[in-house]
């Protein structure tokens, strides 16, 4: 599939799977995302403090990693025909993200779900979000409204 305007509901298919870029996140990311979310919890932000915990180093917010995601599919035009964020279902937190962790998001077809409007339909994408090693930090489905070709193109 080719994202030059991006994938239209019609574009889709079910089975299908796209790999988007890899992104590093960095300890600017978890502090803005500190900073402007209010969560300010020292696990995120005190070495010393994380050092004690389970994880035994600070680790990104679950929701940072998320929006970082979303940026991801974002930025490679997958979602370039999207009307709406239409919902989550079944979203996990795995394992941690460290500080330097570089993460991509498999990003897979799951079902479309036709609407009673036919110049829209929703796409449910299987997601998972994984480190440089391979191993999925979150996963769920996430819902979206997307535009159809039939009524863009009239």
């Amino acid at each position: 599939m080719v994202f030059n305007e991006g994938p239209y509901f019609d574009d889709f298919e079910v089975g299908e799977e796209i790999v988007t870029d890899g992104r590093t996140v960095t300890e600017s990311d978890v502090v803005t995302f500190a900073g402007f979310s209010g969560d300010l919890h020292p696990m995120h932000l005190d070495a010393q403090y994380a050092r004690g915990t389970v994880f035994g180093q600070r680790i990104a917010h679950g929701l940072c990693v998320l929006g970082i995601a979303s940026g991801n599919i974002v930025r490679m035009g997958i979602l370039s025909q999207a009307i709406a964020f239409y919902g989550i279902e079944d979203w996990k937190f795995l394992k941690p993200l460290f500080l330097g962790d570089t993460i991509h998001v498999k990003v897979g077809v799951d079902r479309k779900i036709e609407n009673r409007k036919t110049d829209r339909g929703v796409v449910v994408f299987a997601i998972e979000i994984v480190n440089q090693d391979d191993a999925v930090l979150q996963s769920g489905k996430w819902k979206v409204m997307m535009s159809r070709k039939m009524q863009a193109n009239a």
